[in-house]
């Protein structure tokens, strides 16, 4: 680090440096819960988690509050935290409220994307593509949420889309966790090409439509996937 980045580093105030740390530990314990590193109603000591995450004690203890509010972590009084479970029903009525606010985020997505919107969606469109093409389901399954994130920011709506983000992390493991129905990556992909014409086409009834018929196929394999829980694990995608 050359000497001016750390004066800069010795400078800086401390309630800044500690918004950050909280703000850091956050964000990689939430990408960890996410992505299935930890279990469902694993126990989270703040102890181990501040030597895991390079953190102090009180941006631990801020995170877990974040998380808690948004429905991952369940903290209980003089026991801690843990990992939140999500049952089966719960996952299904997350899916259900979750289609609907996709379908009015694809619906102003389509009445208010720019150029630059589509020319971003396309490019995670035609990697979709080959991902299929070359039978690479973990990739396929992997550009899924950027191309839903991209119509969430095309929609300029934050409110929305920021509650559509928080339902989508609480059943992201379930995601994660059932099993790849036969021909379903294939459906995924024409579904996705008819949201992107819909909103190319600048037609907020097409891309509602389109995006309704994508969800409810989403939720049809979820209850499939849960019906099907006796086999062994794997992930499905959008």
């Amino acid at each position: 680090m050359a000497r001016t980045d750390l004066r800069r580093a010795a400078t800086r105030k401390r309630p800044r440096a500690a918004s950050e740390d909280g703000l850091e530990a956050y964000r990689r314990l939430r990408e960890g819960i996410t992505a299935g590193r930890f279990q469902p109603n694993e126990r989270l000591v703040e102890a181990n988690l501040s030597k895991m995450l390079g953190a102090g004690r009180t941006a631990v203890r801020a995170a877990l509050v974040r998380l808690d509010q948004e429905g991952l972590v369940t903290r209980e009084h003089n026991r801690g935290a843990r990992v939140r479970l999500v049952s089966e029903q719960e996952a299904l009525q997350i899916e259900e409220v979750r289609a609907a606010l996709e379908r009015l985020l694809a619906r102003q997505a389509a009445a208010k994307a720019t150029a630059g919107d589509i020319r971003e969606l396309r490019h995670v469109l035609v990697d979709m593509r080959r991902c299929f093409s070359n039978g690479d389901a973990i990739g396929y399954s992997e550009l899924n949420p950027r191309f839903h994130q991209l119509i969430w920011a095309a929609a300029r709506n934050p409110t929305a889309g920021r509650l559509v983000g928080t339902l989508k992390s609480q059943s992201l493991r379930y995601q994660y966790q059932t099993m790849l129905r036969p021909g379903r990556t294939e459906r995924s992909l024409h579904e996705h090409e008819l949201i992107f014409s819909a909103i190319v086409a600048h037609d907020p009834e097409a891309a509602e439509a389109a995006m309704r018929d994508h969800l409810e196929e989403v939720l049809e394999t979820l209850r499939w996937a849960i019906g099907h829980k006796s086999r062994p694990p794997h992930w499905l995608p959008d």
